[in-house]
């Protein structure tokens, strides 16, 4: 090996390993080094990095892979933070090396591995080297290393396209891209779990932006599946980063929108007799997509001061949750409600009724019914439109239903308490309603007093009112 290299190449990297005297040895020896800060930077000093890059031009593949690989690991660590590194390897032509590597090593996922590791280390913090990387490998060499289908090349890619993402509107643009979203809908593919830099990927694409529409139908395969695992996958990377983020991000409306007609669709050719037992994700691809869409639904409705609800209401377009009030979220969830069964506390008390309904469906996933109250209950918060639409519909009854355990359907209670709460809040039509149905026995809901809420006689007009316990 070491007499097939030209003596301008091989010397550099001997005389820098020592005593080193054979070209594995010395590899080994600057693999070593180059841990280290101080190790890097003095192999900076000698001009190690292009002699390296060299190898990588001069060792063919696969004859050479061990040697090759070897090399790669050096570049790795050599681009680690040293900036002299980082720009020595686009100086020296080191993107399009790599590149024309990775092709010949394709089907090679731990070649692939390697180079990639190379890449993601030069792209830190520096425009100009995260351009000459994307200029060599977007699109195509991209869309072929993330059709490896290997975690192990999926990781680092999503790393060197989320730090060029970054760090370059004009990068950005290009991956929301037709060409750009093909190659994030591969990464998902590959993926079975939230990995890293695919979330931060997911995150900026479908969370802060509205790739998601068009990054979801790219995971559309078969013409006789409603839906794919792929995307049941992506809505719960959406669903867990939405939450997290719950202060930090909102969903842009194109995008809630979207999923609120998934969530419609699914609705309208689910069969609730098919219900499953365990909580999301369950496995069954049509119930994950309807349950996370939920899910988003809830975190897209959430919180907002007052100070946010009213510019909400002062811009003619309207805010998320005005827009999809406006599709008849209300009306939807409500009708979901009534077709369910009853939570397991009333459902036990009535039992022994002759008169119970046989044709009420159990929920698809457990917390279907808990998510479909958090739902509305966050759209009630401050919003006398939702107050009054759910009394219209007789909905206050089907609430105050809600405020009790349900064994399929933890933390019902406590969300039917709020719930209730953000439909008295301010209402007076409400509280008269629900005071009447408290009097009578029909509603009653002792749970009232514990968000500070009383049934007294109004001495001036002899009716019930709710009044103020605390």
């Amino acid at each position: 090996m070491e007499a097939s290299l030209p003596e301008e190449v091989l010397q550099p990297l001997l005389n820098a390993s020592d005593s080193s005297s054979s070209l594995e040895d010395c590899l080994q020896f600057l693999l070593e080094t180059s841990r280290t800060d101080s190790g890097r930077s003095d192999l900076a000093s000698k001009a190690i990095l292009p002699c390296i890059l060299r190898l990588l031009q001069l060792l063919p593949y696969p004859s050479s892979r061990h040697y090759l690989n070897f090399s790669l690991k050096v570049l790795r660590n050599l681009c680690a933070g040293e900036i002299s590194n980082q720009n020595a390897f686009v100086d020296h032509n080191g993107s399009a090396l790599v590149s024309d590597l990775l092709v010949s090593a394709i089907e090679d996922f731990e070649t692939v591995r390697f180079g990639l590791q190379v890449l993601a280390n030069v792209v830190v913090f520096g425009e100009k080297r995260q351009r000459d990387v994307w200029f060599r490998f977007f699109p195509e060499r991209f869309l072929g290393i993330a059709k490896i289908r290997r975690r192990e090349t999926t990781d680092p890619l999503c790393m060197v396209l989320y730090t060029c993402f970054d760090g370059s509107s004009e990068i950005a643009s290009e991956l929301c891209s037709n060409e750009g979203l093909s190659i994030i809908a591969e990464t998902v593919r590959t993926s079975s779990s939230e990995d890293y830099w695919l979330k931060l990927l997911v995150s900026r694409l479908c969370v802060e932006g509205d790739c998601l529409p068009e990054l979801f139908s790219k995971l559309y395969k078969f013409e006789d599946e409603t839906f794919t695992l792929e995307q049941a996958f992506l809505l719960r990377m959406v669903s867990d980063i939405a939450n997290e983020r719950i202060k930090e991000v909102s969903i842009p409306k194109d995008a809630t929108c979207f999923i609120l007609g998934l969530f419609k669709q699914v609705v309208g050719v689910f069969d609730f007799v098919l219900g499953e037992r365990s909580e999301l994700p369950t496995g069954s691809t049509i119930i994950d997509v309807m349950g996370y869409s939920l899910v988003i639904i809830r975190d897209a409705c959430a919180g907002g001061s007052l100070e946010e609800l009213k510019n909400a209401e002062k811009d003619s377009g309207g805010d998320t949750v005005e827009l999809m009030l406006s599709s008849g979220l209300i009306e939807l969830l409500l009708d979901l409600l009534r077709k369910l069964e009853p939570p397991t506390t009333i459902k036990k008390a009535l039992s022994q009724s002759p008169t119970s309904s046989s044709s009420s469906k159990p929920c698809p996933y457990r917390g279907f019914r808990r998510d479909i109250v958090s739902v509305i209950g966050n759209c009630a918060y401050r919003r006398r439109k939702v107050q009054d639409e759910i009394r219209e519909r007789d909905g206050l009854f089907l609430m105050l239903q809600q405020c009790v355990t349900d064994d399929d359907n933890p933390f019902l209670r406590e969300w039917g308490l709020w719930c209730v709460r953000n439909l008295l809040e301010g209402n007076q039509e409400n509280q008269e309603v629900v005071a009447e149905l408290e009097l009578q026995g029909s509603g009653d809901v002792p749970q009232l007093r514990e968000i500070g809420l009383k049934v007294e006689i109004d001495p001036k007009t002899n009716r019930p009112k709710l009044v103020n316990d605390t």
